[in-house]
C-alpha cells in the first residue's frame, strides 16, 4: 500500500495578468519525482494559474492515497484550508462583501478535497537550495506560460530549473533603503496594482499569519500584508 505521495504545484503569468500556466510533479512517498504535467490557460492571472494548478493535482492523484502537496502560493494554501469556511458562510463573499474572486476554481477544489487526507506545505520559490519538487513545477509552468504549449512526462524528462542567483535567497538580499514607514523601496507590483516592498521589519498582516522582515508585503485594505491577500480583501 502507498504511504502518501508528495506532489508540487505552480502557477505563472507573464505579465500577471499575461500569457498564464499551470504546471504540476508527482513524487513518492520518498520525494522522488514520478511524472508531471503543465498546461496552457491563455491570458490570466497568476493566482488562477496556482489555483488551476491545485485542482489539476487533485484530479490526476488518488483520492484514496494520503497526498502531501507542496506550493508557494499562500493565496492558494489559504483559499482551500483557511477562507472556505467563512466565504460559504458569507455567500460567497469577502469579509469586505465583494464577490470572491475565482469563486468557480474554488469551490471545484473545495469539492476535490472533501473527504480526502491532503496535507498543504508551503515552500518559498526561487531560493538556492530550495524545493527541488517547487523548483521543477515552477519550471514547467514557467515554460508552458512562455509557449502556450501543454507538456507532460515522467521522470526521464522533467523540466530542468534555472540556476538561481545567490542574491536571490533571503540572506543575499539588498539591505533594506532607510526611507519609507516599515518596508523598502518598491520591488514589483502586485496583481492588484499596489505596489510590493521588502518589509523593513516584521509584521502581521490582517488575514492573522506574521510576515517577516525581508517578505515581500503590499497593501491590503488599510495595513501591509502578503501580497496574496490583497485580492482576498479587495
Amino acid at each position: 500500500m502507498v504511504e502518501r505521495v508528495i506532489a508540487a504545484c505552480d502557477g505563472a503569468a507573464k505579465g500577471n495578468p499575461g500569457p498564464a500556466a499551470w504546471a504540476y510533479v508527482v513524487a513518492d512517498s520518498a520525494g522522488v519525482p514520478q511524472r508531471w504535467q503543465a498546461g496552457p490557460l491563455g491570458h490570466s492571472t497568476n493566482n488562477v494559474g496556482e489555483l488551476t494548478a491545485l485542482e489539476q493535482v487533485l484530479t490526476a492523484t488518488d483520492a484514496a492515497v494520503p497526498l502531501e502537496v507542496r506550493l508557494d502560493s499562500t493565496y492558494t494554501r489559504d483559499a482551500a484550508t483557511k477562507w472556505l469556511a467563512a466565504w460559504k458562510r458569507n455567500g460567497w463573499k469577502t469579509a469586505a462583501g465583494k464577490p470572491v474572486a475565482n469563486r468557480e476554481l474554488i469551490q471545484r477544489i473545495d469539492a476535490l478535497l472533501d473527504g480526502r487526507e491532503v496535507t498543504f506545505v508551503y515552500v518559498p520559490a526561487h531560493q538556492v537550495n530550495g524545493d527541488p519538487l517547487n523548483a521543477i513545477a515552477d519550471k514547467a509552468a514557467s515554460d508552458a506560460a512562455r509557449t502556450q504549449q501543454a507538456a507532460g512526462g515522467t521522470s526521464a524528462d522533467l523540466p530542468v530549473p534555472d540556476p538561481v542567483p545567490a542574491s536571490s535567497s533571503r540572506g543575499g538580499r539588498p539591505s533594506p533603503s532607510a526611507s519609507g514607514s516599515g518596508a523598502a523601496a518598491p520591488k514589483r507590483k502586485s496583481s492588484g496594482g499596489a505596489p510590493t516592498l521588502s518589509a523593513r521589519f516584521p509584521g502581521t498582516c490582517p488575514c492573522t499569519r506574521p510576515y517577516a522582515k525581508g517578505d515581500k508585503i503590499t497593501k491590503v485594505g488599510g495595513s501591509w500584508g502578503h501580497p496574496e491577500c490583497a485580492a482576498a480583501h479587495a
